[in-house]
């Protein structure tokens, strides 16, 4: 058992120093953000370290489910400790790959007999290569844009006017003032505050965010105490490699954030509804995974904006 749980971490970290070189035709056989290495590597590490068991005795069904668990996790460890992988993608990874870690090791003992060792040494080999023989057919075929909408909205016991001047401009935002938020326990930045150059349809925000993360939102909807939307930049140039991981950088070849816009509506008893709503695009081959994550990710950073906004607005008296 422990050989196999040390061949299927080896051969891991292995795949992923592939992906890590530089020459291009390693990025051709195999890159991280593609169905080869995120649901056909794990498949295979789960497989392999099931069927070095499997060609001496048979495996439990525990077995097979739960040891490429503990491959697939030691990997993912030694990905962060060597600094080959932040925090967010192995959070994002990891449920898929113990799915596909397992199914790789329900496949094993179900595939490899201990009376037939030279067939299941051969099944290995072949499950060993599969992920460079799916990387260069997956490269055939370019990810489609995946264009995301998520809405949150919030009961404000404030007047439509004290509203509106806490979104125009958003000051300074104390960290103290934020709610709990799961995605900044990951490593996404805070949002910090948000200027104003001028106000009227043109006018350009400077939304910022801890990191040096910087979005420039030109407004293309401007109607007082109702609506306020904007167009969404990234500045790129200037965000710090250290921020985010290359694969879940915005304005990135993966994800991008476009839109936003605050929609003012009266509640009863002279409450106002506020409701935050933005559009991102998700570019990956495996976007029906990815988009789980993003939409997660984008409802949460809304809701601590409503939420800072909201006790700004409720602590002014009416």
């Amino acid at each position: 058992m422990i050989a196999g749980v040390v061949t299927g971490v080896v051969y891991g970290l292995g795949v992923r120093g592939v992906a890590k070189l530089p020459f291009r035709t390693a990025d051709w056989l195999i890159w991280v953000m593609s169905v080869a290495f995120v649901f056909v590597v794990p498949f295979s590490m789960g497989y392999l370290a099931v069927a070095v068991k499997a060609r001496t005795e048979r495996v439990s069904i525990t077995a097979r489910l739960f040891l490429p668990w503990v491959v697939v996790l030691l990997t993912l460890l030694a990905s962060a400790l060597t600094l080959w992988e932040g925090a967010i993608c192995i959070v994002m990874i990891a449920p898929i790959a113990l799915v596909f870690g397992s199914v790789g090791g329900l496949v094993a003992g179900a595939v490899v007999q201990p009376s037939r060792p030279q067939a299941a040494t051969m099944s290995m080999l072949c499950i060993a290569m599969l992920p460079f023989l799916v990387g260069p057919v997956e490269r055939h075929l370019p990810p489609a844009a995946d264009i995301r909408t998520v809405e949150s909205d919030v009961v404000v016991h404030a007047s439509p006017r004290t509203i509106w001047e806490n979104i125009e401009r958003v000051r300074r935002i104390d960290i103290s003032g934020l709610p709990n938020s799961w995605n900044r326990r990951i490593g996404f930045p805070r949002p910090l505050e948000a200027s104003l150059d001028r106000e009227g349809i043109g006018g350009v925000r400077h939304a910022t965010f801890a990191g040096d993360v910087l979005f420039l939102e030109t407004i293309d909807t401007w109607e007082p105490e109702r609506r306020l939307g904007f167009s969404i930049r990234a500045d790129t140039h200037h965000i710090p490699s250290a921020t985010l991981d290359e694969h879940v950088t915005v304005g990135g070849p993966y994800f991008d954030v476009l839109h936003g816009e605050y929609i003012l509506a009266a509640g009863s008893d002279g409450d106002t509804i506020l409701r935050l709503i933005s559009r991102h695009r998700v570019s990956t081959d495996f976007n029906w995974y990815a988009r789980l994550w993003t939409d997660a990710v984008m409802r949460d950073v809304q809701r601590s904006i409503l939420y800072v906004i909201k006790n700004r607005c409720e602590s002014v008296p009416r």
